[in-house]
């Protein structure tokens, strides 16, 4: 009995290794990202209030190709390298954006794709380099993701001007340490081209998500215009 349960479980096991394209992972929902020169993006979704935003841009020069689509074939351990992408077609073009600069965004299939993660990035300022770039900053509601409040521009100009000095630290140290915990305030950045991005911000901490640690100058901006919203 107990070497036909384990054959029953092998084949099992088989079963769903099969089922999905080889992998014995349940199945998989990839966010929507590329990586290429050793950069990860990620396209960005419009939120419901955002969606008559007009996004204009221009293709540059073609950075490179997608190899591999990880969509119904990557397992959940895949360690995404150059040229993967969850969902673009192989062959798919990826390309600069004329006027930004590739280590913010990239363009393929006519979407546009934000960085997300730069192991060569020491700074926030690296990570997203959009000095003269950025249009707007908002607050968002955090129960429905729908603005509700707009940074006023000196406000928008100091948070940027500080911005680009804060240190960027490893994001599974802040996890352990509980510096991703208590309230969450999501910021969202509109480029000048109509592109959006969204930053989690923990208060408590003076943390963002993407590992950039606040200095008292982005914590006294952020408090003031969460202040305005009282008024």
């Amino acid at each position: 009995m107990t070497l036909i349960s384990v054959f029953t479980m092998m084949l099992s096991s088989c079963s769903n290794f099969n089922s999905i394209g080889g992998c014995p992972d349940a199945e998989i929902e990839w966010i929507d990202m590329v990586m290429i020169n050793d950069i990860k993006y990620e396209h960005h979704f419009p939120e419901p209030a955002d969606e008559n935003i007009p996004i204009d841009f221009e293709i540059g020069r073609e950075l490179g190709k997608v190899d591999y689509k990880m969509a119904d074939s990557a397992c959940s351990n895949h360690k995404m390298k150059n040229g993967d992408a969850a969902y673009l077609e192989k062959g798919t073009p990826i390309y600069e954006i004329k006027g930004y600069p590739t280590a913010l965004v990239v363009a393929a299939n006519d979407k546009v794709f934000v960085a997300d993660t730069n192991l060569r990035a020491k700074t926030a300022g690296d990570l997203y380099p959009m000095n003269k770039l950025v249009k707007n900053i908002y607050i968002e509601s955090t129960e429905d993701g729908s603005r509700i409040h707009t940074f006023s521009q000196p406000s928008k100009n100091k948070f940027l001007d500080a911005w680009y000095k804060l240190k960027l630290e490893d994001i599974q140290t802040l996890n352990k340490e509980g510096k991703m915990e208590g309230k969450r305030i999501f910021l969202e950045f509109e480029l000048e081209n109509g592109v959006l991005f969204r930053q989690l911000y923990w208060a408590d901490s003076n943390t963002f998500h993407n590992g950039a640690i606040g200095n008292k100058e982005i914590k006294d901006v952020i408090n003031h215009e969460l202040s305005m919203l009282k008024k």
